[in-house]
């Protein structure tokens, strides 16, 4: 039987939507995709690393002078267009950036090493590279995901198509997002790439904390088939008594509870440390993991993991001492007791070792273990009562989520962003409502939807950031209102 195929473009619109069906068939392959290439010896390791490289180009309206007319296009094609502004200079080595783990990896293995990496690409920069005829870096990426010879070498991990992150978007909204970065992904690398897609890398690390939030953010994973979610080290606490994490080098599970007394739950890998490219740069995972030794779960003696994520282009470690770095670790590491390895891979070797996922620690959100102590029953009124309660007796409790920094609120200040978004995504649901996902205007209305929840409108807070937000918000209702 011939595999379904699906087209990278649909009338000129990324392929995000209307082959679900398809996808869902891809996302519930449960046998080993990874273990048995692996290669790695985890009985006789100590201890093993996992690196993440995140990717992203917000998609903004800079395609010409005026802001209400202007193409929708990369960010880093305005940058490449304008080197002379700014950091803008540093275009093409981001082009080199995301393309080459395409060129690192098959010179190790070719070298008789074994070298990792996990790769996070927004959708908004897949198609933003597309759309500016880099195809190089789209071969440099397939000879990695596709081939044999290469494809243990780098583990995808799939995440919010529009980089939208999960506490301030809302929840309907960011299982679109989810979606429609798993059809994208399999309309450029194939619905056979996609199964061995089994991790979630949330935009900015950001995990809701709010509970009827959080169930809805996990709920949405295990629906769309993933297995693992990467967390930030202090985003979350023991569930048992709202402690920080003491084991932070094994797996845990996320366990989410609403107001009406649902559970869900997904395997949790923790990202030690702070957001710092350098610790990535500089393979700082390497040097953690080297300290670390086997550890006892489930009643199996196992090798500890050391996880970290960072930008893959930003900054000049980044860009300059990464490269070099990188060959340098991956050649000691390779067959040493301190092994590279990617996530599912190392996930998979613990359920042939009889290691049940049942035995990973319990841990939730920050600041849960207060809500649950004084929370009872009731559905989502009495819920917003004790956290309504529990903001007036300490300034410090809020449920804005957690993510890479703590100083960073992704609600407080951003009512002029936020609310138009809110407006859009409405309108969306009820303008759509029976419409079919494969319906061509759909797929144009909800690409345009999910650009306008891209983080960046939000990190960037004032200025052109905020024009760029406010326009696509706009074009997006102009859309919905005169095209349905």
């Amino acid at each position: 039987m011939t595999e379904t195929t699906l087209a990278e473009y649909v009338e000129g619109v990324p392929n995000i939507c209307g082959s679900e069906a398809a996808v869902a068939d891809a996302m519930a392959r449960t046998d080993p995709s990874y273990l048995p290439e692996s290669g790695v010896d985890f009985g006789r390791i100590r201890s093993a690393f996992s690196t993440a490289l995140h990717m992203h180009q917000p998609l903004i309206p800079a395609g010409g002078g005026d802001l209400r007319t202007a193409g929708v296009i990369s960010n880093l094609q305005y940058m490449m267009e304008n080197q002379g502004i700014g950091d803008n200079h540093n275009a093409p080595v981001f082009h080199w950036c995301y393309k080459r783990m395409g060129e690192f990896i098959p010179q190790l293995m070719n070298e008789g090493k074994n070298p990792r990496v996990m790769l996070d690409y927004s959708g908004c920069l897949l198609h933003g590279l597309r759309a500016m005829g880099l195809d190089d870096v789209f071969d440099n990426l397939k000879r990695i995901t596709l081939d044999p010879a290469y494809r243990r070498g780098a583990e995808w991990v799939g995440t919010a198509w529009g980089h939208a992150v999960a506490p301030s978007t809302p929840v309907q909204d960011f299982r679109l997002h989810v979606r429609a970065w798993q059809h994208h992904f399999a309309a450029i690398f194939g619905l056979d790439a996609l199964r061995r897609v089994r991790g979630f890398s949330p935009p900015e690390m950001a995990l809701p904390n709010h509970p009827d939030v959080c169930y809805e953010f996990v709920r949405t994973l295990k629906d769309c088939g993933y297995r693992w979610v990467m967390v930030q080290e202090h985003s979350v606490e023991q569930a048992a008594d709202g402690a920080g994490i003491r084991r932070p080098h094994m797996p845990h599970r996320l366990v989410a509870r609403n107001s009406k007394g649902e559970t869900a739950a997904i395997t949790a890998i923790v990202k030690t440390q702070g957001s710092d490219t350098k610790l990535v740069a500089q393979m700082q995972p390497y040097y953690e993991a080297k300290g670390q030794s086997r550890v006892d779960l489930d009643g199996h003696s196992v090798p500890s993991l050391v996880t970290q994520i960072a930008d893959g282009e930003n900054g000049g470690v980044m860009m300059n001492e990464f490269p070099p770095k990188y060959m340098e670790v991956m050649r000691e590491a390779s067959g040493s007791d301190t092994a590279p390895v990617n996530v599912t891979e190392y996930l998979e070797y613990l359920d042939a070792a009889g290691v049940r996922e049942e035995s990973y620690p319990a841990i939730q959100p920050i600041m849960q273990k207060r809500i649950w102590d004084n929370f009872r029953a009731g559905g989502p009124e009495a819920l917003e009562k004790v956290i309504e309660d529990l903001r007036k007796r300490d300034g410090r409790f809020h449920m804005e989520g957690g993510s890479w920094t703590n100083n960073l609120s992704w609600v407080r200040g951003y009512s002029h962003v936020l609310g138009p978004m809110e407006k859009v995504s409405a309108l969306f649901a009820e303008k759509t409502k029976g419409v079919p996902t494969s319906d061509p205007k759909y797929r144009n209305a909800l690409f345009y939807l999910l650009i306008t929840q891209t983080s960046c409108f939000r990190y960037w807070g004032e200025g052109l950031w905020t024009e760029y937000a406010r326009e696509l918000c706009r074009r997006t209702e102009d859309i919905l209102r005169y095209d349905f």
